[in-house]
């Protein structure tokens, strides 16, 4: 697996495969860039597929403190720095999705379109903050295996083979805590983006799950209302892992949308 080093010297992992307009794919939580391995093993037809570990997941190298989404965003911008790429397209699904509006927040000339995937553009009230801090305490001091219980049946539709779901479950396991509990403080932290939606003016795709109960279709309308000309996809039979439940109809959407480029 190919890595940059970043300036202080910590390793950042991705994978890329395919070719055409780049297309950066950015993973949720808490998983890696093995998430989009269906994307990777079968790239989309126009694009040229990147898909780095967010820091302390995967193989990419640890920081301390809270992983916020600009900082997440920032190692992004220096893979693509490394790559040679005035822009691309990023997506990003559920947190991914908020280091995409991030990125295009922090340098809006890298991004050429956007891809929203079982995502939200709202903050999290203090509630949600306090349930990420939550979430972090008890890996640290837990383990993984008690967020992975609890969130796998919120991930998957009720009808995902069993051959997804363990590969999803073996993923979030794999993941150092650390990392976990950094990103779950680092999602507290993350700022409204309607207004970054309400004046980006390129090309935008916004997929959800038709099942999806942590970010429902009503929130990714919300989404694409906001930005013009933006498509809206729902895709049957799957919830908050639409790349992975269905990745047949989600590589259709993305050669679809390649088109606009």
């Amino acid at each position: 697996m190919p890595t940059i080093r970043l300036g202080e010297g910590r390793a950042y992992a991705y994978e890329e495969r395919g070719s055409g307009t780049p297309l950066l794919l950015l993973h949720g939580f808490p998983f890696s860039s093995q998430s989009f391995r269906p994307q990777l093993d079968s790239p989309p037809k126009g694009f040229r597929v990147i898909a780095p570990d967010h820091r302390g997941f995967g193989n990419s190298a640890m920081k301390d403190g809270p992983s916020s989404m600009n900082a997440m965003a920032g190692d992004a911008l220096a893979l693509l720095e490394a790559l040679k790429l005035e822009s691309a397209v990023v997506g990003g699904v559920s947190m991914g999705g908020y280091v995409a509006m991030a990125l295009a927040r922090m340098d809006p000339g890298k991004v050429k379109g956007l891809v929203l995937i079982d995502t939200q553009a709202t903050a999290d009230d203090e509630a949600g903050k306090a349930r990420r801090e939550a979430v972090a305490v008890d890996v640290i001091q837990n383990g993984v295996g008690g967020l992975v219980s609890s969130m796998l049946p919120k991930l998957l539709a009720a009808k995902t083979p069993d051959v997804v779901r363990g590969r999803v479950e073996a993923m979030m396991l794999k993941q150092a805590p650390e990392a976990v509990a950094a990103a779950s403080r680092g999602m507290a932290t993350r700022v409204d983006s309607k207004d970054l939606l309400a004046r980006f003016a390129g090309p935008t795709l916004v997929i959800v799950g038709e099942h999806d109960a942590i970010t429902p279709p009503a929130k990714a309308k919300e989404m694409a209302d906001l930005v013009s000309g933006a498509q809206l996809e729902v895709i049957p039979e799957a919830a908050h892992l639409t790349n992975l439940e269905q990745p047949a109809a989600f590589k259709r959407l993305l050669e679809q949308f390649a088109t606009k480029f």
